[in-house]
């Protein structure tokens, strides 16, 4: 497992742009394929964006599909989400999450992943 830490939430106004970042810890970050997921209070968890390992294969949610950015920088064990035209509707905890795999079957479930950060708070307002 790694361990993984999320920083760069914040309170913004519809219409901005935030970019989030997951550092991890461990050996062998390219290996794991990494995602982001979101959550409500009262809500179930749901995904984002997640980006493979070393193919840096990118899927997306239909919803934040053309506004948000996943990347990966494996130099620096780092995965990054750049979040533009943010909408009050998106406002939740954002969780990073890496799994050890590398296939891509249910990557953008959550039950996949064995590894997640303790979340960032991320609120747009209207």
């Amino acid at each position: 497992q790694v361990q993984l830490v999320e920083s760069g939430g914040g309170s913004v106004q519809a219409g901005d742009s935030l970019r989030l970042s997951c550092a991890a810890s461990g050996r062998a970050f390219s290996r794991y394929a990494m995602s982001w997921f979101r959550q409500v209070p009262g809500k179930e968890r749901e995904f984002v964006a997640a980006i493979t390992g070393s193919t840096l294969r990118t899927y997306y949610d239909s919803s934040v599909k053309g506004r948000f950015t996943i990347s990966r920088d494996n130099s620096k064990n780092t995965m990054y989400l750049q979040m533009n035209s943010l909408k009050p509707e998106e406002t939740a905890v954002y969780y990073c999450a890496a799994r050890w795999s590398t296939s891509t079957v249910g990557i953008t479930s959550s039950t996949g992943y064995d590894s997640w950060g303790q979340g960032t708070q991320v609120t747009v307002s209207s």
